[in-house]
């Protein structure tokens, strides 16, 4: 990121100074929202790049538009370096973020109606699996399958008894609050007893995989969709990888299905970070993630906190609040104004609002880019103890200034505030 923003200033400083407060912002804040992360100079310096002027309708060697003799190679590359990094017969680097991928997925495979099983929004589920306020709930029959109780994570049994009665077109696995690991492989097995599309929504884990700490979808699901962020730390945007028979379907669903021309400059910034997560030392990044995510679980419980289902395998911890009666919302803004950014967040079960849930949805891409461990995930977990505590303005105005300092100490990589 740029220093200086001198042609921005003179043009419009209101951007300029808008920028350039986010930058402090992030600089010096303990970021713990798990969709978030940092991304390096260089994924910023490519997001931002000339590309961004070119408009690249289809694909490469096979445009609707001249001028591609720069745009051509550099999708292939993008291409080639997710393949070789999922081990994947084929991708597809355009789709905008996960939504639109995962709608091409309806499209490619599905047809009004059809019946959609995926993990239920409020058991940690996505909104793109089926959700009745979403299109693919709105489009397909919806047939959510959710968690245990007791435990807190998947029974493939249930899912196996629920997908049979049901004999869905489509199996998700995937979702956004789910903190264990997935078996992609059982998961797989269940589509082909019933004659299901099996996909794999890896948006959260897709860094993880990349990294080797958590099992790949992508030998087992006909089609695996991700975000290229979260902790994958690339820029904003979405990826398809599939099946080499499906590739067609695949392609002709995202353009011209559900798209007209890709961003290219963020294919470019896609293609840095698949370069950049390839390397040994984002294994070690992917491990720290981990662990750090395990170390702020175990210190939350042992001051009593009901960590859903008992801790976590990935990145993403949840919290239910209710033993501590103070809400989710209440909890989210105390920490914010500490400097401890997290999301309020519905925990499964939940008996108030979705607005005003009764959880808190953590992670730990952001603080293990910036190289923070386990030292300093038990003082995190201390200082939203004390925050959570006692939620007023005055306990955690007390606390942020401890934060900022903490933040000094690792810098947040791509930023100069």
């Amino acid at each position: 990121m740029p220093t200086t923003f001198d042609a921005l200033k003179a043009e419009d400083p209101q951007v300029e100074e808008l920028c350039r407060a986010e930058a402090r912002r992030q600089a010096d804040t303990i970021r713990l929202i798990p969709s978030e992360n940092y991304v390096s100079t260089a994924v910023l310096e490519a997001s931002s790049s000339v590309f961004t002027n070119k408009y690249s309708e289809g694909y490469p060697g096979k445009r609707y538009y001249e001028g591609q003799q720069f745009v051509d190679p550099l999708e292939q590359l993008a291409i080639d370096r997710a393949k070789a990094l999922f081990g994947a017969a084929h991708a597809n680097v355009q789709p905008y973020s996960g939504s639109p991928a995962n709608l091409a997925v309806y499209l490619a495979f599905l047809k009004p109606g059809d019946k959609v099983m995926g993990l239920a929004l409020p058991m940690g589920g996505h909104l793109t699996h089926g959700w009745s306020v979403s299109i693919s709930g709105k489009y397909f029959t919806s047939v959510p399958y959710g968690i245990r109780k007791d435990t807190g994570r998947l029974d493939y049994d249930e899912i196996r008894d629920l997908a049979k009665r049901e004999r869905p077109a489509l199996l998700w696995a995937g979702g956004s609050a789910y903190s264990r690991l997935w078996d992609f492989e059982i998961m797989a097995s269940i589509a082909r007893d019933v004659g299901a599309r099996f996909c794999a929504d890896i948006a959260h884990i897709a860094g993880l995989i990349a990294g080797g700490v958590h099992p790949s979808a992508v030998p087992h699901a006909d089609v695996v969709t991700t975000t290229t962020h979260k902790t994958l730390r690339g820029p904003r945007g979405g990826m398809i990888l599939c099946k080499a028979e499906h590739a067609q379907a695949i392609d002709k669903a995202v353009f011209p299905g559900v798209q007209g021309g890709p961003h290219v400059h963020s294919i470019a910034a896609l293609a840095v970070a698949l370069k950049e997560a390839s390397r040994p030392a984002f294994k070690d990044y992917a491990k720290l993630v981990v662990s750090n995510a395990r170390v702020i679980a175990a210190e939350l419980m042992a001051k009593g906190y009901d960590v859903v289902s008992g801790g976590t395998d990935n990145h993403l911890i949840l919290v239910d609040l209710t033993n501590k009666n103070v809400s989710g919302k209440i909890a989210a803004r105390a920490l914010d104004r500490a400097g401890i950014e997290l999301n309020y967040n519905a925990v499964p079960y939940d008996t108030r609002k979705p607005f005003d849930p009764s959880g808190i949805r953590l992670g730990s891409p952001s603080v293990s880019s910036c190289g923070m461990g386990a030292p300093e995930m038990k003082q995190i977990a201390a200082w939203m103890d004390q925050v959570i505590s006692n939620p007023t303005d005055d306990n955690a105005d007390k606390v942020r200034p401890q934060v900022r300092e903490l933040c000094a100490k690792f810098p947040a990589p791509g930023i100069s505030a």
